[in-house]
């Protein structure tokens, strides 16, 4: 890996060229620093607001916010708020000064008005992989068209003058300034400047502390970013001592009767996630990869995402999100994406729920608080950056207590004692929620018109034209070989036989621990299928009086119904590894026809084929990745009814 820090000296200043609000220029004050080991640190802010800037600094890890005004153009004034926060290499100089007792200086010009640069630069991720040479060399053969205006120039002679005075008093000066001043500043430094005409004073320089609701907002750097950056600056913290869980999907009857309370605060769950991340970059003072953070972001969110819904993020979705992040950080001109382009990643890989768990994460700041001994003032990305992008999330509803959302917790009936639900269960029969059995049974008419369908397009032949139009021209293929001056046709072949059984598989539960409840099920007429399923134990979440809430882990849907034995004990299945490999081979012994569509996470083993034409059958897999996520959480929860009684009072408690 390259050499990262690059650093020019002039006479006794040793310059950093930095971009403000970037946290790999941080990290490289800290290396210039333990480099320089200088006497006296110099910053490119105006020595007007020293006080009110050392006493935000002195806040930190506590973001601050230094105000006051200013003139603008024909008159007007306007507000200037300076935003004091950790991933700063401004504000880590001034840090690394305060914290050794070295002297800061504030060396740049109040002039009242400060332009706004807007330049095309890659952003500051690629000093971690070419180092700081390379960045700023190319940075200054792209620069050459830019002009400063009299404002920037006045600073920059400024700048200098402070510096030369400071040169007559300390031997070693680490100068941190912004990377469209330094080569005019080390210029001017060259020859003598006149005392520059300067404000020397400013009225009503305030200190605020930032409102928690604002920095999820208006960081330079996104705030988990920023946490796992100032956690890493000193020693690293220790593994969070216990496991905090989010909002849990399942409870047990107790928890049930006595309200089922989360283990720890919101905010205590954001923290440890942010303390682990910060512990798994590397050792402490190793440069920190934005990249590896935001593979841990997106690997907390996805945590949380499944204490929350009790659903995973699949890694065909994870491979999805960085591959889709990867290609909208190239349309932007960038080498990673910012927190907008992750979160639109996220909610278009995933769902909402997950962009909702993400946006949480990424946007908190654990050390932030609205009460403090300053006033807190809220800020709008427009006072700030003058501009803003906006996502909106529409995420399902939390579930508290039994499951229920606020809304639905007026609609649905609750124990009007401790224990009442529990006396439900006398009927010793079961059976389940029709309108489930609905939705389950044109999900599988609709797997087997996508199996047969999927089956026909692998016996289609295209071929260039010559005296028969066949079923069509195939404008994908001739368009394809254009250059050959050739129209190609297709033939459609319809595949022999239909479809006998499926099979559908959310979660193998190869450790045999998430889906322990086992059952086979008879259609109760003609137009329902037998049904083969694992899933979660009913007993851990009681939704009603003799009515249990489950989740799929894999089921099986034979046709016709009515012929099928209990699977799971059936000893020619015995040499199945898991329960979906049981479901897949009992879809190809009861199926009448000759196809049997298997949807899962991954292919079955090869041995299932062989054995499928062994018996004349063959297997048509299709990728669950391929199919709606919106949908097949819908397919996920199945609710057990002990006897045919409750199908009259299942709507009052079914959510």
């Amino acid at each position: 890996m390259p050499h990262r820090l690059h650093m020019i000296q002039f006479g006794p200043v040793h310059a950093l060229p930095v971009l403000h609000y970037r946290m790999e220029f941080a990290q490289l004050v800290r290396q210039a620093f333990e480099r320089v080991k200088p006497d006296c640190i110099a910053i490119e802010l105006p020595p007007t607001i020293e006080a009110q800037f050392v006493r935000a600094v002195q806040r930190l890890p506590e973001i601050s916010v230094v105000s006051y005004e200013t003139g603008g153009k024909e008159g007007a004034s306007s507000t200037v708020h300076l935003l004091v926060e950790p991933a700063d290499p401004l504000v880590e100089a001034a840090r690394l000064a305060l914290g050794n007792g070295i002297p800061l200086h504030l060396v740049d010009v109040d002039t009242g008005h400060y332009p706004l640069h807007f330049e095309p630069l890659p952003d500051s991720y690629a000093i971690h992989r070419i180092g700081l040479k390379a960045y700023y060399d190319e940075y200054l053969k792209a620069s050459v068209s830019l002009r400063p205006g009299p404002e920037d120039m006045r600073r920059e002679k400024g700048m200098a003058f402070h510096l030369r005075e400071l040169s007559e008093k300390y031997g070693r000066i680490l100068f941190v300034c912004g990377m469209f001043h330094l080569e005019r500043v080390r210029e001017a430094f060259g020859y003598h400047q006149a005392t520059p005409l300067e404000r020397v004073r400013r009225d009503n320089v305030r200190v605020c502390n930032l409102h928690p609701d604002s920095c999820r907002e208006v960081l330079g750097e996104f705030s988990f970013l920023s946490a796992v950056y100032e956690m890493r600056r000193g020693e690293l913290p220790d593994e969070p001592t216990r496991d905090v869980s989010g909002l849990r999907k399942r409870f047990n009857a107790l928890e049930l009767i006595e309200g089922g309370k989360r283990e720890g605060s919101e905010e205590e769950i954001l923290r440890c996630a942010i303390i682990r991340s910060a512990r798994h970059l590397g050792m402490a003072g190793e440069f920190p990869d934005r990249q590896r953070v935001n593979l841990h972001l997106f690997n907390e969110a996805a945590r949380h995402y499944r204490e929350e819904t009790g659903e995973p993020v699949h890694i065909w979705q994870k491979r999805a999100f960085f591959r889709f992040t990867r290609n909208y950080a190239l349309l932007a001109g960038r080498l990673l994406p910012d927190l907008y382009q992750l979160l639109v990643s996220a909610r278009g890989c995933v769902d909402d729920n997950f962009a909702y768990a993400f946006a949480r994460l990424a946007t908190f700041y654990p050390w932030q608080r609205a009460e403090s001994d300053l006033p807190s003032v809220r800020l709008s990305p427009e006072e700030l950056w003058g501009g803003s992008l906006r996502i909106r999330f529409r995420p399902r509803e939390r579930r508290h207590a039994k499951g229920l959302s606020p809304l639905q917790f007026l609609k649905r009936r609750k124990e009007k004692r401790p224990g009442e639900w529990l006396e439900g269960f006398d009927n010793p029969s079961i059976c389940s929620y029709p309108p489930e059995d609905v939705v389950i049974e044109d999900y599988g008419r609709f797997l087997k018109k996508k199996g047969a369908r999927q089956l026909s397009e692998e016996l289609t032949r295209v071929e260039p034209f010559t005296s028969s139009m066949l079923d069509g021209i195939d404008m994908r293929e001739t368009i394809r070989n254009l250059h050959e001056g050739k129209i190609y046709v297709r033939e459609q072949q319809r595949a022999k036989g239909g479809v006998g059984g499926v099979v559908v598989i959310f979660d193998e539960d190869r450790a045999n621990e998430r889906f322990p409840y086992r059952m086979t099920w008879l259609g109760e007429h003609e137009q329902e299928s037998d049904m083969a399923f694992y899933a979660t134990n009913p007993a851990e979440n009681i939704a009603g009086p003799g009515i249990c809430r489950c989740e799929y882990g894999g089921f099986l849907l034979s046709y016709p119904p009515r012929r099928m034995y209990d699977v799971w004990s059936d000893r020619d299945y015995a040499f199945a590894r898991t329960k979906a490999e049981v479901l897949l081979l009992a879809a190809i012994d009861y199926s009448p026809e000759k196809h049997v569509v298997y949807t899962a996470p991954r292919p079955p083993r090869s041995i299932f084929r062989q054995i499928a034409s062994r018996l004349g059958r063959k297997i048509v897999y299709i990728p669950l990745g391929s199919l709606s996520p919106v949908q097949l959480k819908k397919l996920r929860v199945l609710h057990i009814l002990h006897g045919h009684d409750k199908r009259e009072i299942a709507k009052d408690y079914i959510w």
